[in-house]
């Protein structure tokens, strides 16, 4: 159904438009894929090492793997590591925590540095007891575990967290993926066995990064949902076994089974050994598939509304076409809802993706296909969204405004086609098949019942 108002050269204009979009699509899959391959922190050498002060007996030093389970807040999604050091030579007992950041801003302050890229996250050390009061006041299940290694080992990792400790090196720039708690004992235990955990471990997973982001993330599916849009494709290959033990609790499963260095009765063992559950709490539960969500609150009212569509005949003063809907006050105050709705969301995501590309130092937002389904003018669309939901009629506009925004929608419209065939296809390099299967579909029916029944032309007339 195209309203009479759209002309027939804007009609060409548009499919020309289409056409240049089709013909870039293959340049675009190439420019958007990042070059695949392990990526992470690189550790700097140790300066200094013979300054440090060691133990007197690495006998009497033992390290522990502290692994946090997932909490309640959206940082804490991934779960959290620490190393435990226990020195029976000074008896000292501390844990390190690379955890920690400054969450005086709250919410929106953390947001806005997370799409910057600005994340000074640092490395701080407490006594066990302070460290795991902590966590149990989160209600987060703890576990621990004596890690194997020999003393040279212990020495070599001693002397990275001293070179740690030190003020220049505290704080570090956290990548959620690549350097962040978990990732920092990772790579300082590869660094005491001589690079053996990482040659061991590069064969890939089964699981994308975008695969461990909505699991982790289950139990908030608003946040679930926000990153699966916001996140480009480079999250989309698949992680080899050493790049998934970002995860706490992977890196954990990982050195359960390792073999260390450390022999007893004359056979190596296990790199981890005497598991002690400090704490044990329930883990956060799942929350429903925000995708069924949005089936069921976009797509069903968008149906609806297409089956109160009917025909009328032309009003004396307006080119409007021959079709509104049924019942006008109750379902255009449901497009109206739907209108708010969909402008908030789309609009938001828009700017996010839009900030993110241009703005932020995170890869993984630059280049988003999600771009083509969202929008930010699109917030432009609250005051029609409004209208609509006052009034419970269609808003009366200029037929050249009319035509104007019959062009925008059919531009929505265009740019939404073209993200099918690049999602179907696999040309846009990104995982998209949710938003294909149960957002695309509700956007493109609001977009026709909106664009045959949301807007009146009315003519001016001239009383001479």
């Amino acid at each position: 159904m195209i309203p009479s108002c759209l002309s027939f050269a804007s009609l060409l204009r548009s499919l020309r438009a289409l056409a240049v979009i089709l013909a870039l699509l293959p340049g675009v899959s190439l420019w958007a894929q990042e070059p695949a391959g392990e990526q992470g922190y690189v550790l700097p050498p140790i300066t200094d090492a013979d300054k440090i002060l060691l133990p007197a007996d690495f006998n009497q030093v033992d390290f522990y793997l502290v692994t946090v389970d997932v909490g309640n807040q959206v940082w804490d999604n991934f779960g959290h590591t620490a190393l435990r050091v226990v020195d029976r030579n000074s008896n000292s007992d501390l844990v390190f925590n690379w955890g920690l950041f400054d969450p005086s801003g709250g919410y929106v302050r953390f947001a806005v540095n997370f799409l910057r890229g600005i994340l000074p996250y640092q490395l701080g050390v407490s006594p066990p007891a302070w460290e795991f009061g902590r966590y149990e006041r989160e209600q987060r299940s703890v576990w621990q575990d004596k890690l194997n290694l020999s003393n040279a080992q212990k020495e070599t990792l001693y002397k990275r967290l001293a070179w740690n400790l030190r003020e220049e090196n505290i704080v570090y720039d956290y990548q959620y993926f690549f350097d962040n708690c978990t990732t920092r004992v990772r790579d300082y235990l590869n660094e005491a066995l001589g690079g053996r955990l990482q040659a061991q471990n590069r064969a890939p997973s089964q699981n994308t990064f975008r695969d461990e982001v909505l699991s982790h993330y289950a139990s908030v599916p608003l946040v679930a949902l926000s990153l699966d849009v916001l996140m480009n494709g480079n999250i989309d290959r698949r992680m080899s076994q050493w790049e998934q033990m970002f995860l706490p609790a992977q890196l954990r499963r990982e050195l359960l089974s390792f073999p260390s260095d450390v022999t007893r009765n004359g056979q190596r063992i296990d790199m981890l050994e005497e598991p002690t559950v400090i704490m044990e709490f329930t883990p956060p539960v799942a929350g429903p598939n925000p995708y069924y969500l949005l089936l069921a609150g976009l797509l069903l009212p968008v149906l609806l509304l297409l089956l109160m569509f009917r025909r009328t005949s032309l009003a004396s003063f307006s080119s409007q076409p021959g079709i509104t809907l049924r019942n006008p006050a109750l379902s255009y105050r449901v497009m109206g809802l739907l209108g708010v709705l969909i402008s908030l969301c789309s609009g938001i995501y828009g700017l996010i993706m839009s900030f993110g590309w241009l703005a932020s130092a995170h890869l993984d937002l630059h280049h988003n296909l999600n771009l083509l389904l969202f929008w930010p003018s699109d917030l432009l669309g609250l005051g029609y969204g409004v209208r609509w939901l006052l009034s419970g009629r269609a808003c009366p506009v200029s037929a050249g405004w009319r035509s104007l925004l019959i062009f925008y929608l059919l531009a929505h419209i265009l740019a939404a086609l073209a993200y099918l065939l690049m999602g179907l296809t696999g040309m846009g390099g990104q995982e998209v098949g949710s938003l294909l299967l149960f957002v695309l579909p509700g956007l493109l029916g609001f977009a026709i019942v909106v664009w045959n029944t949301g807007f009146q032309a009315v003519r001016r007339i001239r009383f001479s």
